[in-house]
């Protein structure tokens, strides 16, 4: 394999209305507006980012790192058609968890136009044929019901109930069969 089509950070994909690419110190008002959407902080949690520059902080202490030790991770998604920022998608190491996590959230204005699952089903693919990965995970609250439809069309199980590391939630997880 040439060294110009080994997966990187730097990667940019696209799908047929979307571009994700690497999350980046750039994206941090937007990472800021995204994780304090109360929709955001109902089903994911909420990450404490006060300010523009705690969500710089996060993106440089969470985000890259992982993209440099993995060579994958958190994606921004943007539309073809607007090139509008609508939202995250990755695959993440989780403490407490096993196995990689496939995550996402978009602005509540894009949810329901079929962005989230056509951004996820790009990065499952990227993560398993470019990565070689050989299962992904996914966690969701309980009362999700979209997201927990989303990762069973991307064809993943429910397996069993988990709780986080310094979280006292119980989560759904699911995993490729």
């Amino acid at each position: 394999m040439s060294l110009k089509n080994q997966p990187n950070g730097n990667n940019v994909y696209e799908t047929e209305r979307l571009i994700l690419q690497p999350m980046s110190l750039e994206d941090k008002e937007f990472i800021f507006e995204l994780y304090n959407r109360p929709s955001f902080i109902r089903y994911i949690g909420d990450r404490n980012l006060k300010t523009v520059s705690d969500a710089e902080n996060y993106i440089r202490d969470r985000f890259l790192p992982q993209f440099e030790k993995l060579g994958f991770g958190n994606y921004l998604v943007v539309t073809k058609d607007t090139g509008e920022k609508i939202g995250g998608v990755g695959i993440f190491e989780r403490e407490g968890l096993d196995v990689v996590d496939i995550g996402f959230s978009l602005l509540e204005e894009f949810e329901g136009k079929g962005y989230a699952y056509e951004a996820a089903q790009k990065v499952k693919s990227i993560g398993m044929d470019d990565f070689g990965l050989k299962k992904i995970s996914a966690i969701t609250s309980k009362d999700n019901f979209s997201s927990q439809k989303l990762i069973k069309k991307l064809g993943l199980e429910f397996k069993n109930y988990v709780t986080l590391p310094n979280d006292d939630e119980e989560l759904m997880y699911f995993e490729t069969k």
